[in-house]
C-alpha cells in the first residue's frame, strides 16, 4: 500500500503496529493534552492528532487489530 502524505510536516512521527492509537500530547514536556484514541485509516496509512498534529505511521508489515 502506498500512502499519500500531505504537503505539510508533521511536528513528530511515530511508526505504530496498531491501527488504533492514542495521543495525549507529551505529557512529560509539559504539552499534554486530553487522550484522544484514533484510528488510522487502511487507504493512507496515517493519521495525525487534532491536538499537537502528531502523525502516527501504521507499519504495515507488523500491524495488528486491537481486540
Amino acid at each position: 500500500m502506498t500512502a499519500a502524505r500531505p504537503e505539510h510536516a508533521a511536528p513528530e512521527t511515530q511508526i505504530v503496529t496498531s491501527w488504533k492509537v492514542a495521543c495525549d500530547g507529551d505529557e512529560a514536556a509539559g504539552l499534554g493534552h486530553p487522550r484522544v484514541w484514533l484510528p488510522i485509516p487502511r487507504d493512507t496509512g496515517w493519521v495525525e492528532c487534532g491536538y499537537c498534529d502528531k502523525r502516527f505511521v501504521i507499519d504495515c508489515d507488523h500491524a495488528h487489530d486491537d481486540h
